[in-house]
């Protein structure tokens, strides 16, 4: 079963590769490597939800997003060499948009890699970081970027 395949019987759809902001790509290969930007919680073009997690944001609405951002990766990455390209995923990088308090940074960013556990099973498994920030672009309360191995 391909990738595509395990995404659709999860539910899921992949979305049209979100436009960049700025002066950027969404997506570069670089050997056996595909590095993403930042993908934001962009849905159908709009910020799916904004705001500081822990204040604006719940921790939950936050987990949701970063499934989001990282269904945005996927398509990209699925733009560049095609989902099935993928071998495992290699890292995950999360920023969480934190109120002054806030420390469920990992619980945020554990929407992401949940989801790239359940369609890649052990080759989802990857190293992460999910570090907290004042700010996001266009007031996001997340942003996922991922590295993966391609064939």
């Amino acid at each position: 079963m391909s990738w595509a395949d395990i995404l659709t019987e999860l539910g899921y759809a992949l979305p049209a590769t979100t436009a960049p902001i700025g002066a950027y790509v969404p997506a570069v290969r670089t050997g056996n490597l595909v590095y993403t930007s930042g993908q934001l919680p962009v849905v159908d073009g709009v910020i799916e939800r904004t705001g500081k997690v822990g204040r604006d944001v719940s921790v939950a609405d936050a987990s949701s997003a970063a499934e989001i951002c990282t269904l945005n990766a996927l398509a990209a990455i699925d733009a560049l060499v095609g989902l099935d390209a993928v071998v495992r995923i290699v890292k995950v990088v999360g920023f969480v948009a934190s109120a002054n308090d806030f420390a469920g940074q990992p619980d945020v960013v554990n929407g992401a890699s949940n989801l790239l556990a359940n369609v890649f099973g052990n080759a989802g498994a990857h190293a992460r970081s999910a570090v907290g920030v004042a700010e996001l672009p266009l007031n996001a309360p997340v942003e996922v970027e991922l590295v993966v191995e391609v064939a």
